[in-house]
């Protein structure tokens, strides 16, 4: 997926109300859930087009061209499978997304920062075994004395997540716009037929 339209969606959330389409890969998973991989309606056509995707769900509405009318895919799927990275890259956004975006000492939710377990003062490494995601209260009240000195124990041990872990960490925050015609391929609040 290239990276651009990725990073529109993520800096530019209402360009999500215009028809996106979802992109799933040649397994029919999405390439990444959070952010989940979407498309703009424009370039899902434009790659159903080029014959690099299979649209697989449709919107209602249409777009026109002079000679032509087609739907606008929902829901396309790469015709070439692109292999997952197996390396995690070590950045806030995958540090907050492992630790599911909670305080490791208090479990608070919002105004994150990152917290030297061992402190750098102390020769902590920023590393993914020795970062964890702190609430500012928190790494305030911890500075840079041990978690025993603080008085403080974490949640839960810092440690490198795989990108598996990652993905399935992602699957637990759907965003705020879900097509129905996702739905079967996501698996968010999907009843299971019995």
């Amino acid at each position: 997926m290239n990276e651009v339209f990725r990073t529109e969606f993520v800096r530019e959330p209402s360009a999500l109300r215009h028809n996106p389409a979802l992109v799933l890969n040649a397994d029919y998973r999405p390439l990444s859930y959070y952010p989940l991989s979407l498309w703009c309606w424009q370039d899902a056509v434009k790659a159903a087009f080029m014959d690099r995707v299979d649209i697989v769900a449709e919107y209602d509405e249409y777009v026109h061209s002079p000679s032509t009318r087609i739907r606008i895919p929902s829901v396309v799927v790469l015709k070439d499978y692109v292999k997952p990275q197996k390396r995690v890259a070590f950045t806030r956004f995958n540090l907050f997304l492992r630790d599911g975006f909670l305080c490791q000492y208090c479990g608070s939710k919002g105004d994150l920062t990152f917290d030297h377990v061992v402190p750098r003062a102390s020769g902590g490494v920023t590393s993914w075994e020795n970062v964890v995601a702190a609430c500012s209260r928190c790494n305030l009240k911890k500075g840079s004395k041990s978690l025993r000195r603080a008085g403080m124990s974490l949640r839960r041990a810092p440690r490198q997540p795989s990108s598996e872990e990652l993905r399935n960490s992602g699957r637990q925050f759907p965003p705020n716009y879900l097509h129905d015609s996702w739905m079967d391929f996501l698996y968010w609040d999907s009843e299971l037929e019995s």
